[in-house]
């Protein structure tokens, strides 16, 4: 139902857009965003959009993720700019309600796991 790509190995300062292809029903009943999961560390929420279209961004991305959708094609994008090391981590698609999204970092849809790697 989530299936994402995009993940690479870039350098520091370089950018990439991850993309998540969500299957219609999922698409239009549930709000979709990005989590990610570093080595060794628990996993966290990145961005993710409100029922009314709104973005909300985890602190340590504003400024440099982006996020977008093609409502058209059920499409969710996250433009990633200027990474640092600490992007590095698998980047997960994931849908939940709207009214309690992903509370406790549970959602109740992932996709597989797209793998980005940034060096130094």
């Amino acid at each position: 139902q989530l299936v994402e790509s995009g993940g690479d190995s870039v350098e520091a300062g370089g950018s990439l857009r991850l993309s998540c292809v969500a299957s219609e029903s999922t698409y239009s009943r549930y709000c979709v965003g990005w989590f990610r999961q570093a080595p060794g560390k628990k996993r966290e929420g990145v961005a993710h959009f409100s029922r009314d279209g709104t973005a909300t961004y985890a602190d340590p991305v504003k400024g440099r993720f982006t996020l977008s959708k093609d409502n058209a094609n059920n499409i969710v994008y996250l433009q990633m700019s200027s990474l640092k090391p600490e992007d590095t981590a698998m980047y997960y698609c994931v849908a939940d309600r709207c009214a309690a999204f992903c509370t406790g970092g549970y959602c109740l849809h992932w996709g597989q796991g797209t793998r980005v790697n940034v060096s130094s």
